[in-house]
């Protein structure tokens, strides 16, 4: 019986270190990748923050300045973009991100643009409608891609298939802080400021303000998506690091509890066999 439990144990060990092989290689592909996705989601920042000051400098100096993006409707339908992960074993990286859609979203009729595997497979299980599938890898989406949805988006907002542009995402605070979130895209909301109706913009639009604008709105929303990507990308790439860091210290707990138990199993099989051989020897 202890030759059997120590084998069984042995066995266990084995297979508990193999794991932990896989876990510590998983958290090391991670840790590479984080540094790049957190460096593209810092670069990527500037860009639309620059977009979004040109167009409140447009709504705020032009007087007589309209657009369907500013417009703010009944709203009936809402969309979201829905960003999540390709694969699992990131903690409660996708998990904490559908929590927030579903609370978001709670009551509202909707339909979806889902980015990434993860964001397909929540869509389908929650009977939610798409705009499109074409997007299910969030690795191969590259800018192009994302001016493409801008389009389709706003486009759409535009023939008023939707009254409200929402995008899900995680945002990334640091390695060890992650914090999904939802953002209103559309329409754009800008405080006109005091008196900026009595004075003119020195900047001259051509062929008009509102022509303008309404070509760079696409590219916000774009800067806006390429920008979320990047700091969904560095989330998840974190989020893993940090399961596997925790699952490799799992796997060693364990296998130190398993050597100590086989250490136990095999003096109690030694103990047992000298106790054997002075019983025989004394008969």
């Amino acid at each position: 019986m202890a030759a059997s439990s120590m084998k069984d144990i042995k066995l266990r060990i084995k297979s508990v270190e193999s794991t932990m092989q896989i876990t510590k290689a998983m958290e090391l592909v991670a840790s590479s990748k984080v540094r790049k996705a957190k460096l593209h989601a810092e670069r990527t920042r500037p860009y639309f923050t620059t977009l979004y000051a040109t167009l409140s400098d447009i709504a705020e100096n032009n007087r007589e300045f309209s657009s369907p993006y500013v417009q703010a409707r009944p709203v009936t339908k809402t969309c979201y973009v829905l960003i999540a992960g390709d694969r699992g074993l990131a903690g409660g990286y996708n998990a904490n991100l559908f929590k927030a859609m579903e609370e978001h979203r709670q009551g509202r009729e909707c339909v979806t643009l889902p980015i990434g595997r993860k964001a397909v497979e929540y869509c389908h299980r929650s009977g939610l409608p798409m705009l499109t599938q074409d997007y299910d890898l969030v690795e191969q989406v590259d800018l192009d891609d994302c001016s493409a949805m801008a389009e389709l988006l706003c486009k759409a907002f535009r023939n008023k298939e939707f009254d409200e542009l929402n995008m899900a995402y995680t945002n990334f605070v640091s390695m060890l802080s992650q914090q999904p979130a939802v953002m209103k895209l559309l329409p754009l909301y800008y405080e006109q400021k005091q008196g900026s109706a009595q004075r003119d913009s020195l900047t001259l639009f051509e062929p008009s303000s509102g022509a303008v604008f309404n070509a760079i709105v696409p590219e916000y929303v774009t800067g806006l998506l390429y920008g979320a990507l990047a700091e969904s990308e560095a989330s998840e790439q974190s989020a893993r690091r940090a399961a596997m860091d925790a699952a490799s210290k799992n796997a060693g707990e364990m296998i130190e509890s398993l050597s100590l138990h086989y250490n136990r199993a095999r003096q109690a099989a030694i103990t047992q066999e000298i106790t054997e051989i002075v019983a025989g020897a004394e008969n």
